[in-house]
């Protein structure tokens, strides 16, 4: 048994924070985002966050730092945007194995640092900025901006890349379109067969809005049953929406699989700037909740959570028992 099975066993584990919150707060330029490598690069690069992770390393580094002196189990590399699709609009498609290779790498790296429990990577696997099953043109709505085999190919490329860095996990996140995810995960599946491993996979969807459903329009029980076939290690949802909205999927989720379930809500539903307002407490107080209520066995933050809010989402989650399933069919 991996030493994540084992820990899951024994208690709830911690996810990360947001990193593009906390990358946003150093304000990098231009010249920071290019650095020396890419200095001469003819196109811009400035908001390509997961480009950091080779340009500046240590901001990256010092990221991850943070959310585990905070009590985080499992950091996330900062991948999230690194295929080849989604580093098309910055014309750095040849550079996706160094962004993934890397990103997996320095986050090993910094988990080193820490000997006092396990601590484990999980390689982020973001959905891509095209979706599989709609069409982007409403005057033609049977057209496909990528194909499923675009995906596969994709992310194929960033998985090979996140293991060889030295990911403990696979995280497919994020999923507003379950057809680009079970992409995602046919070319886990390929790798994992062709290399002769067995690296654990977590899925986490996205509900969009008060309708309970994905973007492709998909209810907590379709998404569930959509990838069933695949062995997960667990499966949930993230981003969207806050921890008191997400609560009621999770509980549909919960109610429904066997799997280790997961979290890592938003920081509150944004404002009118489009800012996090949630404190730390105030999401502590709504992650109570899950943990009363036996609702999850990985527990995190997305978008506008910070080590603050990861700091006493731990603390919170050291009183508690894993979830026990409850499941009736999957």
């Amino acid at each position: 048994m991996s030493l994540l099975k084992e820990a899951l066993q024994h208690r709830i584990l911690v996810l990360d924070g947001a990193m593009g919150t906390m990358l946003q707060r150093y304000q990098f330029s231009e010249e920071d985002f290019r650095g020396e490598i890419f200095k001469d690069f003819p196109h811009p690069l400035k908001g390509n966050n997961d480009l950091l992770s080779i340009t500046q390393p240590e901001a990256v580094k010092s990221v991850h730092r943070a959310y585990l002196e905070a009590g985080a189990d499992i950091i996330e590399t900062n991948t999230f945007s690194s295929t080849t699709i989604g580093m098309a609009d910055y014309h750095l498609e040849d550079w996706v194995y160094q962004l993934n290779f890397q990103a997996a790498k320095i986050a090993k790296e910094v988990c080193a640092e820490f000997t006092d429990k396990p601590r484990f990577v999980a390689g982020s696997i973001g959905p891509t900025n095209r979706t599989a099953s709609m069409s982007p043109d409403v005057n033609d709505p049977g057209f496909r901006a990528v194909t499923f085999d675009d995906l596969r190919i994709a992310y194929k490329q960033q998985v090979e890349a996140l293991i060889d860095g030295g990911c403990d996990v696979l995280l497919v996140e994020t999923i507003f379109d379950t057809l680009n995810a079970k992409a995602a995960l046919f070319a886990i599946e390929e790798v994992k067969e062709e290399r002769k491993l067995d690296i654990p996979i977590m899925v986490s969807g996205t509900i969009t809005d008060a309708s309970g459903r994905t973007l492709s329009g998909q209810t907590v029980e379709a998404f569930l049953i959509s990838i069933s076939h695949i062995p997960l290690l667990s499966i949930g949802f993230n981003c969207a929406l806050g921890a008191d909205q997400l609560k009621p999927y999770l509980k549909r989720l919960g109610s429904m699989s066997s799997l280790s379930i997961s979290a890592h809500p938003n920081a509150g539903l944004p404002n009118a700037f489009g800012q996090y307002d949630q404190t730390p407490e105030e999401m502590q107080a709504l992650i109570k909740e899950y943990l009363n209520e036996n609702l999850v066995n990985i527990i995190g933050g997305c978008c506008g959570t910070t080590p603050e809010h990861i700091k006493l989402i731990a603390e919170v989650a050291s009183d508690y028992q894993p979830r026990i399933a409850e499941a009736l069919w999957l």
